[in-house]
């Protein structure tokens, strides 16, 4: 079997990159191995950036309308007194301070996501999707795949590693990793939601984060905290003990968390942080979980998947159209997205070592630092616009001397004509479009 770009792995990045080949008449085959639906709590919070890039490949509405908008996130920040929590203080994290018309995220079930990419995909004849089928490995420059029980060799000009973590592109490509592993847990699960909760919120304690982010169809995604290894106490002293813990710390829950009875439909995530040291090699890239691993606080996993696979797309389109085919063009998509995916990287182990130990512990700190942050219309922007995945502005001496109460909050005028300067251009997202070939 011949095809032009094989895309190994079926998930949300892979789709992304094989959309866009498909809709620039490259011929594109995706295999992807799991005969069902993926678990669910992979993935859900889409970034402004991403629904940037699916607006420019046609699919904003289906994906908008099956989405609910999130507008702010708010940070509540408690501490246990008396045998209940009290509040110390709250800020809320709002994404209509960037100068966007994608100036909000959106909570979309993974699976559903998952289904509008490849609707678009298979309107196109030179996309092709194989399921179920297993990539065993390469010979002689092939790919090798197990399906219709037996194995068919692929030849393809390239291969997109999207498999995920436990990539067999990337261990073909002998490409090693150092993964940094954390103190503590998630769990997480989807339930009904109160009416009124219709906006994200993270509750933080010395012990526990809790995030609550609003679903379509009346649900809500939650992610707990745990520490690492409590996960089978927990399980053994039953699931009425999680609908205390979450009621504890949100009141509203009664009536809602009490509904989940079934312990399977909670699960376990356990959080690991790397970064591969290249994402090319030869006729081979990788892309998403296959090239690096965010710490899931940030929310940032698919979004950096998605972003993976529209500028690897964007960039194959223009090779063929081109005929460019000198694989070290493939080192534009690393050029690109290396140092962002490192600056997201960065963004997340920090917050992540916030609820680590012995960080957990100084709360007062932390949300002290929330309320310098959102006050400061500087420092708000900057997050906001990080955390967007729209551009990077980093933060400078000064800026950390507001987060930690040393300088008051400044009022920015013009802010709006300020940050972006330090948004993405078309031109820093395809930069070969302008340049040419790579190294020229």
């Amino acid at each position: 079997m011949n095809t032009q770009v094989l895309v190994i792995g079926g998930g949300v990045g892979g789709l992304t990159a094989a959309l866009k080949l498909a809709k620039c008449g490259v011929d594109v085959c995706v295999v992807e191995q799991t005969k069902g639906s993926a678990l669910p709590y992979k993935g859900e919070l889409l970034q402004p950036k991403s629904l940037e890039i699916f607006s420019q490949i046609g699919i904003e509405k289906p994906i908008i309308e099956a989405g609910h908008q999130i507008n702010e996130i708010e940070m509540q920040e408690m501490k246990r007194k008396k045998g209940s929590f009290i509040k110390l203080g709250a800020a809320t994290m709002r994404y209509n301070i960037i100068e966007s018309k994608y100036n909000f995220a959106l909570m979309i079930p993974h699976e559903k996501l998952k289904a509008v990419l490849l609707k678009k995909a298979q309107e196109h004849s030179n996309f092709h999707y194989i399921q179920p089928a297993r990539f065993n490995g390469f010979k002689d420059g092939c790919a090798v795949v197990f399906m219709n029980n037996e194995e068919t060799i692929i030849k393809a000009d390239y291969y997109i590693g999207a498999e995920g973590r436990r990539s067999r592109v990337r261990n073909a490509m002998d490409i090693k990793l150092i993964e940094h592993e954390y103190d503590h847990h998630f769990l997480t699960v989807t339930f009904e939601r109160p009416p009124e909760l219709t906006e994200g919120k993270i509750i933080s304690t010395p012990h526990v984060f809790f995030g609550l982010f609003p679903l379509p169809n009346q649900e809500v995604k939650t992610v707990y905290l745990i520490q690492s290894g409590e996960y089978q106490s927990l399980k053994e002293r039953g699931i009425e003990h999680i609908h205390k813990k979450y009621i504890d710390l949100c009141p509203e829950l009664d009536g809602f968390v009490t509904k989940l009875t079934d312990w399977k439909k909670i699960q376990l995530m356990i959080p690991v942080h790397f970064h591969a040291d290249t994402y090319v090699k030869g006729n081979m890239a990788i892309i998403g979980d296959s090239a690096h691993n965010v710490h899931p606080m940030a929310g940032e996993g698919i979004n950096l998947a998605i972003q993976d696979g529209d500028v690897l797309g964007e960039l194959l389109c223009w090779m063929y159209k081109y005929k460019e085919h000198d694989a070290r063009n493939l080192k534009w998509y690393e050029n690109v997205r290396k140092s962002r995916v490192e600056f997201i990287l960065n963004l997340s182990h920090l917050a992540a070592l916030a609820y680590s130990k012995p960080f957990r512990y100084f709360g007062s700190l932390r949300n002290r630092s929330l309320q310098q942050m959102t006050e400061d219309e500087k420092l708000h922007t900057k997050q906001m616009l990080n955390i967007s995945g729209l551009g990077i502005w980093k933060e400078s001496f000064f800026d950390r001397l507001v987060q930690i109460g040393m300088l008051p909050p400044r009022t920015m005028q013009n802010i709006e004509l300020l940050h972006t300067r330090y948004m993405y251009t078309y031109e820093n997202d395809y930069p070969w479009e302008s340049k040419g070939r790579y190294g020229s």
